[in-house]
């Protein structure tokens, strides 16, 4: 939920609208080139030049490093992070409550791609995260985006997996 603040945010502001106003999917993970935001499935529908594809890609998935760097090492988006918790925590609750239609990204078990964990749309529900959604369809930059991202975090999940085995 925390990238798909920080997409809203810097897309919004291309826009020039209310970052409530629009709806970036961003899958994969969370770093790096593991975050990949979806602008071609951006909410509401636009297109973007490929310099400004260039632009919000990388402005999204080194937004945190950017407040680090800001905050010259003394601190991180801390503010950012408590707003997304608490999006993602009420949208659970909302979901739990029976609420219908209750859509968040999260990272999570999956069989969207070969790898056994991976960010995507959730629909959330009483039961938890009911239906876990596909990628939908990709231009030619998030293809390669994609194929990017499934590189890097294969071997940040593998490091994972044999953590939680020790």
């Amino acid at each position: 939920t925390l990238d798909v603040v920080r997409a809203n945010t810097f897309v919004a502001e291309v826009f020039g609208v209310d970052p409530r106003e629009v709806d970036v999917p961003v899958v994969g993970g969370h770093a790096g080139v593991t975050i990949l935001p979806l602008l071609s499935q951006v909410k509401p529908r636009s297109s973007f030049t490929a310099e400004e594809t260039e632009y919000l890609t990388n402005r999204i998935q080194n937004g945190g490093t950017e407040v680090v760097e800001a905050k010259a090492g003394t601190g991180s988006a801390t503010l950012s992070m408590a707003y997304a918790a608490a999006k993602f925590a009420g949208a659970c609750l909302r979901g739990l409550k029976g609420e219908a239609g209750v859509v968040e990204c999260a990272f999570v078990d999956s069989q969207v791609t070969e790898l056994p964990f991976f960010a995507t749309k959730v629909r959330l529900g009483r039961a938890g995260a009911e239906e876990v959604y596909q990628l939908g369809p990709l231009n030619e930059y998030e293809r390669i985006g994609l194929e990017k991202a499934k590189r890097e975090l294969a071997g940040s999940i593998q490091k994972g997996v044999e953590f939680i085995r020790k």
